[in-house]
């Protein structure tokens, strides 16, 4: 968030999209929950849905103390196999207030950014879109954006703010487009014009390199495409 923003209230944030997403798959046959989600590859509506659903009931056992790894949340998916999906949404739903509590108690935006990125990767696999301008995605889009690093400056500008990424400890946000923003700093020398939920979806590795190369920017991005996004990029176009 920019330095005079409230702190999110991520409490608030994860149960708002849980309960959209909750509502949206419980309304799937089998067929649909079987559908395959592109930005999850090898992965199932329903895999989705089980790791959503085990990263609360495995934090609240003890059993994860940070974002799951790859081997890790193979193991959650595995562990839901042939569960119906009706318990997993139950079980969710009945733990889920203790373990939003904790992450707003102990500020952790990741968890946040995962199912709703999550609620995302199902909306277009199953060819759903919508929950674009969400709190969630505008405010922690806005989160990942400040902590973008790039070996050159450039200026992110969304919908209703700037942001300059640069090396290491050199981000900053502007609550408006602005000339004079981050005067003193470093001069972008690369602009990229997108919008938040963009912004969102490829920072969290769901685009391609290509699909990065191919993102509004001033000049040329190549040196900073291998620097965009959390995760990734997505072995290959991700189209929502």
């Amino acid at each position: 968030m920019t330095a005079d923003a409230p702190a999110p209230d991520l409490a608030r944030l994860y149960r708002d999209t849980r309960e959209r997403l909750t509502a949206l798959v419980a309304g799937l046959d089998e067929a649909a929950l079987a559908t395959p989600v592109p930005a999850c590859p090898g992965w199932l509506v329903q895999d989705v849905v089980a790791h959503l659903a085990a990263v609360v009931e495995d934090a609240l056992a003890g059993r994860l103390t940070g974002p799951p790894s790859e081997a890790e949340t193979a193991v959650q998916v595995a562990r839901y196999k042939g569960r119906p999906m009706t318990r997993t949404l139950a079980e969710w739903t009945a733990e889920a207030p203790q373990f939003e509590e904790i992450i707003s108690a102990f500020d952790v935006p990741p968890a946040v950014i995962d199912v709703a990125s999550h609620e995302q990767d199902i909306r277009g696999a199953l060819g759903q879109p919508g929950a674009r301008d969400t709190d969630a995605v505008r405010r922690l889009g806005g989160w990942l954006l400040e902590r973008l690093r790039t070996p050159v400056p450039v200026r992110v500008t969304v919908e209703d703010a700037e942001f300059q990424a640069g090396p290491s400890g050199d981000g900053w946000a502007a609550a408006e487009p602005s000339p004079g923003a981050g005067r003193g700093r470093a001069e972008p020398v690369l602009g990229l014009t997108t919008t938040r939920f963009e912004a969102f979806r490829w920072r969290m590795g769901r685009r391609s390199r290509d699909q990065l190369a191919a993102l509004d920017w001033s000049g040329d991005p190549a040196p900073v495409l291998d620097h965009l996004v959390v995760f990734g990029p997505a072995r290959s176009d991700i189209i929502e």
